[in-house]
């Protein structure tokens, strides 16, 4: 036991150490303040050969099942019924298990997961060895006030002011009555998940460095949703579907960029520049092939398609239609301009 807990202690720093190395240089370094939205899927995490050898174990706890799936809390929601669904159709026993990235992470690494799933595309220190992303689809990722806010709209540049900043108060905007916002203080609000993954808020801005000093971090989406509704000053982000999963949580407004809305057909159109890329994972080699799910990510990779509207997710198969570039599954590269 021991020795097994040295193993796995040590394994958690090289993957620690390995992150942090990992993580990319400021954005204004690279002339430009957003930051990557995919990372290279060539690259393989270097793991022991003792790691690679070992097959998928599921946790004695949860007895015997056929699949133990672990999701992020955007596809949970998402993806949950469709599984369930599928599970009773061909009679097999199927774990689901809501997290974050993060928790998808740290399963996949102890191998106990046959299936993740991540609202972020992976970043290095996500693809293991025998590890497939195939991507579900993407979602836009709103800029959120408080509803008695009468800014509308921002453009692009300024929301990466604001967050910067660069503008702290609503009354150097004007609505569109060309007047004025509120005489408030801006008060940025921030939910820096995932700071290895590219995509998501990297998207908005490259680094948290890059992030006002007045910025408060919230851990958690209720609490993103709930200082929004309830301080008039406040502007943070999170995709649709999450505030009305949370809609107890108080009202909020999103905010329109450049004049468009956050929405998948704007999204899919290269009008809206904000989103999160949801990815979910198989295993491939002999050790840790699973024949079900292989065949449960097919099911829901074509499913994906006949989501509901006000998920507003835009499917895989609209994104290749749509000249987003992919490798297998995997989205990879947004249109080439």
């Amino acid at each position: 036991m021991t020795t097994t807990w040295n193993n796995s202690r040590a394994l958690l720093l090289f993957l620690l150490i390995t992150a942090i190395l990992s993580i990319p240089d400021i954005g204004v370094a690279n002339n430009t303040l957003r930051g990557e939205a995919f990372s290279d899927p060539s690259y393989i995490q270097a793991m022991p050969k003792s790691w690679e050898d070992t097959p998928i174990m599921h946790s004695p706890e949860i007895g015997t099942v056929d699949l133990s799936i672990t999701l992020d809390q955007h596809l949970y929601p998402t993806l949950y019924q469709l599984i369930i669904d599928y599970g009773q159709e061909n009679n097999l026993q199927i774990l689901i298990n809501e997290g974050t990235c993060g928790i998808t992470a740290g399963k996949l690494t102890r191998k106990s997961s046959d299936i993740g799933g991540f609202c972020c595309p992976p970043g290095k220190t996500d693809r293991f060895p025998g590890l497939v992303f195939h991507t579900v689809g993407i979602t836009p990722i709103a800029l959120l006030v408080h509803p008695d806010n009468d800014i509308n709209t921002v453009s692009l540049s300024v929301a990466r002011e604001i967050f910067q900043g660069e503008i702290y108060r609503w009354s150097e905007l004007k609505n569109q009555m060309g007047q004025p916002g509120p005489n408030l203080t801006i008060q940025t609000i921030g939910r820096l998940h995932c700071k290895i993954r590219p995509g998501h808020w990297r998207l908005l801005l490259d680094n948290e460095d890059l992030f006002s000093a007045r910025l408060q971090e919230v851990g958690t989406i209720p609490d993103m949703i709930s200082l929004i509704a309830n301080a008039p000053g406040a502007i943070g982000y999170e995709v649709m579907m999450m505030v009305q999963r949370y809609q107890r949580e108080g009202k909020v407004k999103p905010l329109s960029i450049n004049g468009f809305m956050p929405t998948g057909k704007n999204l899919l159109d290269g009008n809206y520049p904000f989103y999160r890329t949801l990815n979910i994972t198989t295993w491939e080699g002999e050790k840790t092939k699973n024949r079900h799910a292989e065949k449960l990510i097919t099911y829901l990779l074509d499913r994906a398609q006949y989501l509901k509207n006000d998920l507003d997710i835009v499917p895989a198969t609209k994104l290749r239609q749509a000249g987003w570039q992919f490798k297998a599954n995997e989205l990879i590269g947004e249109p080439k301009k």
